[in-house]
């Protein structure tokens, strides 16, 4: 199939491009090349071609013959604040309403949409008394006194996480967040009104070679991996036990392969993850102790708005794409503990 891939000179879209070639389809590779993703100077590879997404009449003609869009284009992170807004808005949200625009015009009724586990917002939560519930924020009291937990509504004890289904409300908390669900939410318009197909692949914590270094807008495994490698040791906030799910990014390759191949109707999410969750603490211990560098250092610090656990089901992936992660997060991370990053 020939296949249009947005972000290719990303993290991600890199290890996609490769993964999809290796299966035999036609490329046709675009990326803006934002600075704020690639550096002051960065030119774009090759194989690429400069493409601002939000630029219909340089997208258009890209589009003629094209079976299937996939979508990884997007400013990431969770936002420094609310003046990042406009930049989320334009780079996520009106480039793909102008992507499916152009889409519907070209006749090409594919995608396969990066979105996020963002979306989620604070995750899936289980009372011992209540069963399932939807906890209240945490005060600043008991974060102030170490007690980092989510509470039940109703009675006010500690609650624990459980897996996040594809079904779970969308419940976006940061400004990134909101734009992933609006991406989502246009997707899915859009689908609906032409009986096109959307597959939105909800990525969860993506490390690995080539993953951009420390910065506001950085992912924490690269947070970390940048302090090592200046000399100090990783600092994690709250106690640590904060849960996760980090997928490697051939995984997350494999993932968008397996959607360009599958032959789906209308609006379909799946989670992208490994099925094998743990803590902050220990992915930056595994960092440190592979590196045979000191131990992380637990702050107890927090911040404001930050998510205590979210861990995604990898079930319906299984099943539907016949996606399963290859890599086991510890395995993965000791890999990336001396993996090169992006500048």
């Amino acid at each position: 199939m020939r296949v249009l891939l947005t972000g290719a000179a990303g993290f991600i879209g890199t290890r996609v491009a490769v993964a999809l070639t290796a299966a035999g389809h036609e490329v046709v590779a675009v990326d803006g090349m934002l600075k704020s993703a690639h550096g002051p100077n960065a030119q774009p590879p090759p194989d690429v071609q400069q493409v601002d997404v939000r630029d219909a009449a340089a997208l258009a003609p890209l589009l003629n013959g094209v079976d299937v869009v996939c979508h990884q284009a997007a400013v990431v992170g969770a936002g420094v604040d609310t003046a990042d807004a406009p930049s989320y808005c334009s780079h996520n949200d009106f480039a793909t309403a102008v992507l499916l625009a152009e889409m519907f015009a070209a006749g090409c009724q594919r995608l396969v949409l990066a979105s996020s586990m963002v979306v989620y917002g604070q995750g899936r939560y289980e009372c011992a008394e209540h069963g399932l519930v939807d906890p209240v924020s945490r005060t600043r009291a008991d974060l102030d006194a170490g007690v980092f937990e989510h509470r039940c509504p109703l009675c006010g004890q500690p609650v624990r996480w459980r897996l996040v289904g594809e079904d779970a409300p969308l419940r976006p908390r940061s400004l990134y967040a909101a734009s992933k669900t609006a991406q989502e939410h246009y997707a899915l318009a859009w689908a609906e009104s032409t009986g096109g197909s959307v597959v939105a692949l909800r990525y969860h914590n993506v490390y690995g070679p080539g993953m951009p270094r420390d910065t506001p807008y950085s992912g924490v495994a690269a947070i970390f991996r940048s302090e090592l490698e200046a000399g100090d040791v990783p600092r994690v906030f709250e106690d640590g036990g904060q849960m996760r799910d980090f997928v490697h990014v051939d995984d997350v390759a494999a993932a968008n392969l397996a959607a360009v191949d599958a032959s789906l109707d209308g609006f379909a999410a799946f989670n992208v993850c490994s099925g094998r969750p743990i803590s902050i603490l220990e992915m930056a211990t595994e960092l440190c102790e592979t590196r045979g560098d000191a131990l992380p250092l637990v702050t107890g610090q927090y911040r404001s708005g930050d998510v205590r656990h979210i861990v995604a089901d990898p079930a319906r992936a299984a099943e539907v794409l016949g996606f399963r992660a290859a890599v086991d997060p510890r395995d993965g991370l000791r890999e990336f503990a001396y993996a090169p990053l992006r500048g």
